[in-house]
């Protein structure tokens, strides 16, 4: 038992340099992925999260696999994209979730032209799907400033974030700082996918943001619950995630990622809070 998930965390620093990466992403990315489900905005995060690949692409186009340059880039190319996403959603007929879509089937498709120029199919790999397992410091940095950055605007936000996604007309109707809200929450998701990005991968580093809150819905109603349980989800799937690439030689991001999908196929199973079975039973308890 300790050789198979104590062992390698305590003979190899790339493993312990991978989970302590993993455990500062589900810092962050919990509270911002339980907030992205009650605003129903899980596939808006998708679509940010390869809103930012062609800047990261730029940036590799410009430094090769540099952190400074491709972080820049992925940072601005995801705040262009939701402040255009938003300006056409308000000065159109389109819809937020619509342009989003638009721009996120052009972002991939420029992402990938771009790396594909100057790199081969090693680099378009690594920046798709991530190399968790190669975490340098530079990187633990940046993932620990962006985790830290994202802590203390929810502890200052916390309420109005939270009015914002339950009813944000209502917000709107009596105080000025909902549109504030909705593009502090919408900068901390850009920042959280560009920092989990270079662990995970522009593809992947989303899943790490829903399927922890989505999951966790199954369990909780109360925010602070689902805050917690996201954040346990999250840290178990990386654990095990990394267990099972290490032991059975598979790639560590989607690894990590399909854990976090079972978690959630048992949570959507067994969940208490509307799962199948204990929905199944209270009915069937109902009509008896």
């Amino acid at each position: 038992m300790i050789d198979t998930f104590i062992q390698p965390f305590l003979d190899f620093e790339f493993m312990r340099r991978a989970l302590f990466g993993c455990v500062v992403i589900a810092i962050g990315a919990s509270p911002l992925g339980v907030f992205l489900m009650l605003r129903r905005m899980s596939l808006t995060g998708d679509a940010m999260a390869h809103a930012i690949l062609p800047g990261a692409a730029v940036g590799y186009l410009i430094g090769g696999l540099s952190l400074p340059a491709m972080t820049f880039g992925g940072v601005i190319a995801g705040f262009v994209v939701a402040f255009l996403s938003g300006l056409i959603a308000r000065t159109t007929v389109l819809k937020e979730d619509a342009s989003l879509a638009t721009f996120y089937i052009m972002s991939l498709a420029l992402g990938v032209l771009i790396i594909s120029i100057r790199g081969d199919n090693v680099d378009l790999i690594h920046i798709l799907f991530g190399t968790v397992l190669a975490l340098n410091d530079g990187a633990l940095l940046l993932l620990c400033g962006v985790t830290s950055i994202t802590i203390l605007a929810l502890s200052l936000l916390f309420r109005l974030i939270l009015m914002e996604s339950v009813d944000s007309q209502f917000l709107s109707s009596v105080s000025l700082w909902g549109a504030a809200a909705h593009y502090a929450f919408l900068a901390l998701v850009v920042l959280n996918l560009v920092a989990g990005f270079h662990a995970l991968g522009s593809l992947m580093v989303i899943g790490v943001m829903l399927l922890p809150a989505a999951s966790a819905r199954f369990w909780a109603r109360s925010v602070g619950s689902l805050i917690l349980i996201a954040f346990l989800i999250g840290v178990s799937a990386s654990v095990l995630g990394l267990l099972a690439s290490f032991h059975f030689s598979l790639p560590s991001g989607p690894a990590i990622i399909l854990t976090a999908g079972l978690f959630h196929v048992v949570s959507l199973v067994i969940g208490r809070e509307g799962g199948w079975v204990p929905t199944y039973f209270r009915i069937s308890k109902v009509m008896q």
